[in-house]
């Protein structure tokens, strides 16, 4: 009887590591694959959102821009076609949440610094005390990559739109007066048809494992566009 064990011991092991694969195989096959939302401002707080966009519930995309990078460079929503990427809302002098989100975005500028796919991309809402020279000093302190991330400074009155209108991220509406000042902790994932993909706290680290985490999903998204 022993004998007999010992000869098909070799062949039980392997059946049952066979059926483990088997069982897992199926198991993935079954599980419902992620799909990232496509936010539309109806989907979204309207308290971040512009009174005349509150029912809109399709169509929505980041508009287009012209800004100024810390290398005195015009930056346009040209430089982001066909890119994913992820943008935020900031000022240099901030003594509160920014240092903790470009901390948290100076993270993901190294999960993805060999992805060309992928840019980074931050706006002042400070236009008249981030300067071109101000935003460099900053970018180099903090260890900007300028081949992946744009830090950005222009017209007040655009960046607060882009930031309301666009970006459906900042609650203050303000329109870009002198005495304006919006403040905001959502780091925003676009796609690469300028359409939002998910909004993250930039001062979290578990939601910034999230954000790389679709990032992930909507990357496998544009593979599989492509194998197809």
């Amino acid at each position: 009887m022993r004998s007999f064990f010992s000869k098909y011991k070799l062949f039980g092991i392997t059946l049952f590591f066979l059926s483990a694969v088997i069982v897992y195989l199926f198991y993935n096959a079954l599980q419902p694959k992620k799909v990232l939302p496509i936010y539309q401002p109806s989907m979204v707080n309207p308290e971040l959102v512009d009174s005349n966009l509150q029912f809109v519930k399709k169509y929505h995309t980041i508009a287009d821009f012209s800004l100024t990078n810390q290398n005195g460079k015009t930056i346009t929503d040209a430089d982001y076609h066909n890119k994913i990427y992820i943008a935020d809302f900031f000022f240099t002098t901030c003594p509160t949440i920014c240092p903790l989100m470009t901390k948290n975005m100076a993270d993901i500028q190294k999960r993805i610094i060999n992805d060309d796919d992928v840019l980074l991309l931050s706006h002042s809402v400070t236009p008249e005390i981030d300067s071109v020279s101000q935003l460099k000093k900053y970018a180099l302190e903090k260890g900007v990559n300028d081949s992946k991330w744009n830090l950005v400074t222009g017209d007040k009155k655009q960046i607060y739109e882009l930031a309301r209108k666009s970006y459906l991220a900042v609650k203050d509406d303000g329109d870009g007066g002198a005495y304006d000042m919006i403040h905001t902790e959502n780091f925003i994932l676009v796609d690469k048809e300028k359409r939002i993909r998910g909004f993250y706290d930039g001062t979290k680290s578990d939601e910034i494992d999230k954000l790389m985490d679709d990032l992930a999903v909507l990357r496998a998204s544009y593979i599989e566009e492509n194998d197809n």
